[in-house]
């Protein structure tokens, strides 16, 4: 596996997850099919390495977890 190239599509992934909040809002049904479709197809497209599942589940995980502090406030 590319290391290299996976981890700057994290980078990527991150970067549009931030334009995707901005434009949709972290409570919309569009932001988070957007999350769920993007994070699958990353994981597809490295066969579902363990390594990117671990690490797309932490980055879904890290979205809910802002999420829920943005609601507390």
């Amino acid at each position: 596996m590319d290391y290299q190239k996976f981890f700057n599509e994290v980078v990527g992934w991150i970067n549009q997850s931030n334009r995707m909040a901005i434009k949709h809002g972290l409570d919309s049904d569009e932001f988070w099919h957007w999350v769920s479709s993007s994070t699958g197809e990353i994981c597809k497209r490295y066969d579902n390495n363990q390594l990117v599942v671990r690490q797309m589940v932490m980055l879904y995980e890290w979205l809910e977890d802002v999420y829920a502090k943005g609601i507390g406030e």
